[in-house]
């Protein structure tokens, strides 16, 4: 299955946005670990802008820079959304609250609870019809969510942006869901191959399961491992290098091979 990428973003510690993202993971730029701080959703009324989460914030963020960077109009990308642990942080104040006395949930908070909140605040924000879906695929969230937008792309014939996100979760689940770090990254596709972009990706899947490519940039090993989003970064950083390259990628059950030709 062939695609053109026409716009990337990047969002992690010391990642910020697509351009300084590119630098770092060609080296040029040297990373420093800090704040993930991505800018808030413009594309939201100010009422719903205020009601979104930090997990939604970030996954518009991706977004955004992406689709800004294609061209393309949002209103016209059909949307995948994958998250391995939703909104964490909402979950335990839930959980916190319904198991103490006379606790009580917001409606806000119930409503960001939801797993498809940030596609549904895309497609309130830019008032678009066209399908979002949200997938959760424990570790293996961006691999799945990459082969659903290149197999929607493909099949439906239009461009598709997909946005890849988690946060650290507090609280007991953080214990046994550990999350470390804030990632999030984007990609849109287009089906048209003729088209310019960023990079051209071949990508086939395999049944068996093989062991995932690692990164090669010595600071950013340690960041895959910290969040289930990040597991973008060695395809990430191949785009980045503007080299032609295969990429593989688990993706349990079975394994991506992505191969990569700068446009």
């Amino acid at each position: 299955m062939r695609v053109v990428v026409q716009g990337l973003s990047v969002w992690g510690p010391g990642l910020a946005g697509w351009p300084h993202a590119e630098r770092v993971l060609r080296r040029e730029d040297t990373w420093q670990d800090g704040p993930v701080t991505p800018p808030p959703a413009q594309c939201l009324p100010a009422n719903e802008r205020r009601r979104s989460g930090p997990l939604t914030r970030l996954a518009l963020a991706a977004a955004e820079e992406a689709s800004q960077q294609s061209g393309l109009q949002p209103s016209s990308l059909r949307g995948v959304f994958a998250c391995s642990n939703g909104d964490g942080a909402i979950v335990d104040s839930i959980l916190s609250a319904i198991t103490t006395e006379g606790g009580e949930v917001s409606p806000t908070q119930f409503h960001n609870s939801v797993h498809n909140a940030p596609a549904g605040y895309w497609t309130i924000g830019h008032h678009t019809h066209v399908p979002a879906v949200a997938l959760g695929c424990y570790d293996w969230s961006f691999a799945q969510g990459l082969l659903k937008a290149v197999a929607e792309c493909l099949v439906e014939k239009t461009p598709t942006v997909l946005v890849v996100y988690d946060l650290p979760i507090p609280g007991p689940i953080g214990k046994a869901r550990v999350t470390e770090n804030p990632f999030g990254c984007a990609f849109v596709l287009q089906p048209d191959t003729t088209q310019d972009g960023i990079c051209v990706l071949d990508i086939t899947y395999g049944a068996t399961t093989t062991q995932q490519d690692e990164v090669l940039h010595p600071d950013l090993m340690k960041l895959v491992p910290t969040n289930p989003a990040a597991r973008a970064l060695p395809l990430l950083e191949k785009i980045a290098s503007r080299t032609e390259g295969t990429v593989k990628m688990a993706s349990v059950p079975g394994s991506l091979s992505i191969a990569v030709t700068p446009c």
